[in-house]
């Protein structure tokens, strides 16, 4: 789900880390799509250095993905192999939430694997040896080597680090099944049981993606498909005739470490998104609920998170009864929980717990609990925005099953009818609410509105709303550290101390906010 802010978003991260010329091809990308080097180059009206290098740069930052296809020739003319370039949105996003995954990996492992992870951060893919010297480099500590490689291995064995993917993975044509089924998706559509076919970046990162016996690999294998290099491609790897086939393999996007087949580590931003899903539900049951469930729900994914595969589940994996309570008497507010205070917490997490026990296991919806504190949190924009009585007239249409009629809505909020129909209008106009006219013919004909939450469309436009507002919260903040630099700078003698105070206010207001803004932003997109 990407919007309109959210790609203004991009481009100004990029920008901002990598220059005008990278960003340029960034946003070229995330207008048009997938696109070859020729149409980029056409696109931008750059020269072939500056596009090559840009993406050089985009590739090493994990934020573009090359991919190979074939397209059928024309008549008589032989299959064209072209390369395409894909932008990765989600991944340039991520660069907002470093400062989580960092403090996530400080509280899990110590603060050593959290500097390894910041270098890995900052450069984006390294090799195993690249990060040791880095780390040597950078590090006031005078560790021996072997326990920086035993941190890094602490990290990839708790899978915050894993193998970087396939520079260029070939993308097969759908099959004549693949086809069929997506027929029978279409004519599927209506049930409840649909499902939407895989999208064309979703079919690029698994075709890139190393297999997971290779993934979190620590040994390096001398023919790992990850590591390619000049003159394995095959000659027929051409972009646009001739032309394409000499700026392909001018592109060359292996970098030295896999030149020397060596093995490229990047973060897994997979594991980061599931372990702040975890986090966000925890919170919204504990502030929803109580303190003893939020304390199962905790105990129940920190024992099932090996088992987790996929960043976006709609519920955890099952556990037993024995191994949940197992889990929960290792925590401090667990010890005082007994069996029937574990069900308890089970029922209220929607689970059908049975009055005499079996030996079966419990999993907890966690889509509902991600939707339940989606709607709060567009509740309380509402509440903030358009006031107590706007609150509780989107509130009792995000509840009802169908439209509601202007009336019914006054009569069930208590609000005055005309005063009723203004808000309802306010609403619509700022598209948090659906509006249809309908008539009917009893007699004489009468026209009247009915009002809905249009929850797909109402999340899209609050994401919106969110990414534009962690873009003016980002400009805002470097227009505050541009004054600071001429404090900085000032002679000696020349004191600000009121203005540098105020200056520290406005930033840690500024800062603060825009890290719940990204809380937010997950919470509709990632989770």
């Amino acid at each position: 789900m990407v919007t309109p802010y959210g790609n203004k978003l991009a481009v100004y991260l990029i920008s901002t880390y990598f220059g005008d010329l990278v960003a340029k091809v960034c946003e070229c990308l995330l207008r048009s799509g997938s696109l070859t080097f020729a149409n980029i180059l056409r696109s931008t009206k750059l020269n072939k250095l500056q596009v090559k290098n840009s993406l050089l740069v985009l590739i090493q930052h994990n934020c573009v993905q090359g991919y190979v296809i074939q397209l059928e020739g024309g008549f008589g003319e032989a299959p064209r192999i072209l390369t395409q370039y894909m932008a990765l949105f989600d991944n340039i996003i991520h660069h907002l939430r470093f400062p989580k995954f960092l403090a996530i990996v400080s509280d899990d492992l110590g603060k050593e694997c959290s500097d390894i992870l910041e270098g890995l951060l900052q450069h984006g893919r390294l090799s195993e040896d690249q990060i040791l010297d880095r780390y040597m480099d950078t590090s006031n500590q005078s560790e021996a080597q072997d326990t920086i490689k035993n941190n890094f291995r602490r990290l990839v064995g708790a899978r915050y680090v894993e193998r970087c993917p396939k520079p260029e993975p070939f993308l097969a044509p759908p099959s004549e099944e693949e086809v069929a089924a997506t027929k029978k998706r279409r004519v599927a559509k209506a049930s409840s049981v649909f499902q939407e076919p895989e999208t064309l970046e979703q079919r690029v990162l698994a075709a890139a993606a190393p297999m997971e016996s290779l993934r979190f690999l620590l040994e390096s294998f001398v023919n790992d498909d990850n590591c390619m290099v000049d003159g394995e491609r095959k000659e027929n790897n051409l972009m646009d005739g001739d032309e394409g086939r000499q700026n392909d393999q001018e592109l060359d996007m292996t970098t030295q470490a896999q030149k020397e087949k060596k093995v490229l580590w990047r973060v897994n931003f997979e594991e980061f998104v599931r372990r702040l899903r975890h986090k966000a539900c925890v919170a919204n049951v504990k502030g929803r609920l109580d303190e003893g469930t939020a304390t199962v729900l905790s105990s129940i994914l920190k024992a099932t998170r090996s088992a987790e595969t996929k960043v976006k589940m709609g519920s955890s994996v099952p556990l037993s009864m024995d191994s949940m309570l197992e889990e929960v008497i290792k925590t401090e507010e667990g010890r005082s929980m007994n069996v029937d205070r574990v069900r308890a917490a089970l029922v209220q997490l929607g689970c059908q717990v049975p009055m005499i026990e079996l030996d079966e296991t419990f999993s907890i919806d966690l889509g509902a609990i991600i939707e339940l504190a989606q709607v709060e949190e567009v509740e309380s924009i509402v509440l903030k925005r358009y006031g107590r009585e706007a609150y509780r007239m989107f509130r009792l249409l995000s509840k009802a099953s169908r439209p509601m009629e202007t009336e019914k809505i006054a009569d069930s909020t208590f609000v005055d009818k005309s005063e009723t129909a203004k808000i309802l209008l306010t609403l619509w106009k700022d598209d948090y609410l659906q509006m249809e006219t309908l008539t009917a013919n009893s007699g004489r004909e009468t026209t009247y509105m009915v009002w809905k939450v249009n929850k797909g469309l109402l999340w899209n436009h609050v994401l919106d709303e969110m990414y534009h507002a962690a873009l003016n919260l980002r400009l805002r903040l470097v227009h505050e550290i541009e004054q600071e630099k001429e404090i900085i700078l000032a002679p000696k003698g020349i004191k600000f101390e009121k203005r540098v105070e105020r200056l520290k206010k406005v930033r840690n207001v500024l800062e603060s906010s825009l890290m719940k803004l990204v809380d937010a932003t997950m919470l509709f997109h990632d989770f």
